[in-house]
């Protein structure tokens, strides 16, 4: 095994498992579910994350631009907190009764002095299907 393979193993393992858990409920783009009635709306629910980017991520992320490629040191971090504003809203349509978030939206907005935060925000409808 390579260094460093067992933690890309890891955190593989744990991105499955919050999507397994994400998948207890379904979570859509779209205004409605094929197959899907909806019974109630309950409300619009948000799930927002806001994390701070470090020197040594700026550091690798400059290296990368000068010799090309991607940063994926940012990388991970976005898609770190997309699950996390997704799960986090999914935990507060869970919170009103619903079993699905319908018309799914994500933001992505650069924040501080510096740009030196990241926010990621996903907004949707919790409803009860049947």
């Amino acid at each position: 095994m390579k260094s460093g393979e067992g933690t890309d193993m890891a955190q593989r393992r744990k991105k499955n498992k919050i999507f397994r858990e994400m998948d207890e409920m379904i979570v859509s783009t779209t205004p409605s579910i094929e197959g899907k009635k909806i019974v109630e709306y309950k409300q619009i629910v948000f799930g927002e994350v806001i994390v701070g980017v470090n020197f040594v991520k700026d550091f690798a992320a400059g290296l990368t631009n000068i010799f090309g490629g991607r940063s994926s040191s940012y990388e991970q971090e976005l898609i770190d907190a997309r699950v996390n504003a997704l799960r986090e809203m999914e935990e507060r349509a869970r919170d009103l009764g619903a079993n699905a978030v319908v018309g799914v939206d994500i933001d992505y907005e650069v924040l501080g002095a510096n740009n030196g935060m990241l926010m990621v925000t996903a907004s949707g409808t919790a409803v009860l299907i049947e």
